[in-house]
């Protein structure tokens, strides 16, 4: 099965935009090899206008204003050698991926829904048939991407559509991608275009006997309706439009990833998008920056990540990010909690106002904010695992019921804690939860969590 557990690794949007380059590509890949594959982390991902010779940081450039991008005799999009050295002379990604693959990793790229614009004012070919790229075109302004002009869409009721994608995914797995993230499938949602693509990657895996994982993006409204459809055609489907650094972006994840996480199954994941953690957007004018999430929001998005079992995968240009932000990633609960709790879930979830005034251990007013807590189990139902978080703007102390996370038949039993962020366990004093009675204790700082592991006493 493909994407059996969700899968973890690096895309470069967050870090580099339109501008990656072969070396940023192989110097993160070398940073997954030498400290996160052991961890559950691998797979590197290209992430938009790799065929673009002269792509900037400030955004996309515009066919329609006179940008070329590189195609070949069939308009396929093919890596601009000034960028990717080892493509030239027709040799595409298959060096690059050869490498990534010679690490022990995964090899992904980004594509765009639909047929390039180039191709279809110099009305190239589709390859294998007697059809051209305007016989094929849907360039009615209502199917055009909104904030990409790279793509005119596809007429799916021409036979040469299907043709097209036939041939572009062929291309890829001749290159040796293990993964394809095509964008614009979902806001608004295109069922032809997403059934045409993944019709595409079965020709390709039953020809080259290899497993490509296709993810879907973006994920603005998208309706947990449609789950039996993606599930039936994908591996991986966004739930929000992008996420950057900002505490905003990471609470309104709380909501959605309640409302999927019941839907998650094996081989196929709702995802949360990529973690934008490290250093973010490297070649703009400022050089970039590290994240700006606090420490503890940084936690609290890779404990909700991990619980819902989001996809993860990093943003941050992983050698230059900073080793604090590199701990919290190399956390190897992290892995075993996408891969062995089931099933992540929210169990509780209140909001407090200061009237509520109500007293936490020491009798102190908690303030305004969200307490939200997740629960799992391992895979054996004989351990426990538990996310309480706190999305007010200062510290708080909170209780929850154990009975909410271990069931109603672990009430009598004595469980010890592991805090999964410190290591620490029962009876240390970096250990910030404690369970009395029934009730787990916790004091959580600002929007942050407290990640603990709950294993029988006896």
């Amino acid at each position: 099965m493909k994407a059996y557990n969700p899968p973890m690794g690096w895309n470069s949007w967050d870090s580099y935009m339109t501008t990656i380059s072969e070396k940023d590509v192989l110097a993160n890949a070398s940073f997954i090899h030498d400290h996160l594959l052991s961890l559950g982390w691998d797979t590197v991902v290209v992430d938009a206008s790799w065929f673009d010779p002269h792509a900037k940081s400030e955004g996309y450039n515009d066919p329609d204003k006179g940008a070329r991008f590189c195609i070949d005799e069939y308009g396929r999009q093919i890596p601009a050698p000034d960028r990717f050295p080892s493509s030239a002379h027709g040799r595409g990604f298959k060096p690059l991926a050869d490498k990534i693959h010679q690490m022990g990793l995964k090899f992904g790229i980004h594509v765009m829904r639909g047929i390039p614009r180039q191709a279809v004012r110099e009305n190239l070919p589709v390859k294998g048939t007697s059809y051209h790229a305007a016989d094929i075109a849907d360039t009615a302004d209502e199917h055009l991407c909104h904030w990409n002009s790279d793509n005119f869409a596809l007429n799916h009721a021409h036979p040469g559509a299907q043709a097209w994608y036939d041939s572009q995914v062929d291309l890829f797995a001749l290159w040796g991608v293990d993964f394809l993230k095509v964008d614009d499938m979902q806001a608004p949602f295109y069922p032809d275009e997403i059934a045409s693509y993944a019709a595409a990657i079965r020709t390709a895996e039953l020809k080259y006997h290899r497993p490509i994982t296709l993810s879907l993006s973006p994920g603005t409204q998208v309706a947990t309706t449609h789950v039996d459809f993606l599930r039936a055609h994908a591996q991986m489907w966004r739930i929000s439009d992008d996420l950057w650094d900002r505490w905003d972006d990471v609470h309104a994840q709380f909501a959605r990833l309640a409302r999927w996480a019941p839907w998650q199954t094996r081989g196929h994941w709702a995802d949360a998008d990529m973690l934008p953690l490290g250093h973010l957007t490297v070649n703009d004018k400022e050089g970039g920056h590290q994240s700006h999430l606090t420490y503890d929001e940084q936690k609290t998005l890779l404990t909700l990540w991990s619980m819902a079992h989001s996809p993860l995968m990093m943003g941050g240009d992983l050698p230059t990010s900073s080793a604090r932000t590199i701990a919290l990633i190399e956390n190897p609960w992290i892995g075993r909690v996408e891969k062995e709790a089931h099933p992540g879930r929210e169990v509780v979830r209140e909001t407090y106002g200061r009237e509520d005034n109500f007293d936490g251990w020491q009798g102190a007013e908690v303030p305004s904010g969200e307490f939200i807590v997740w629960a799992a189990s391992s895979l054996d139902y004989r351990s426990y695992y538990a996310a309480l978080f706190w999305t007010g703007p200062t510290a708080a102390d909170q209780d929850v019921d154990i009975a909410a996370i271990v069931g109603l038949d672990g009430v009598n039993r004595e469980w010890k804690a592991t805090d999964l962020w410190s290591g620490a366990q029962e009876g240390s004093s970096d250990l910030h939860v404690r369970i009395s009675g029934r009730k787990l204790y916790a004091r959580i700082p600002s929007h942050s969590v407290a990640w603990v592991k709950l294993d029988p006493a006896d």
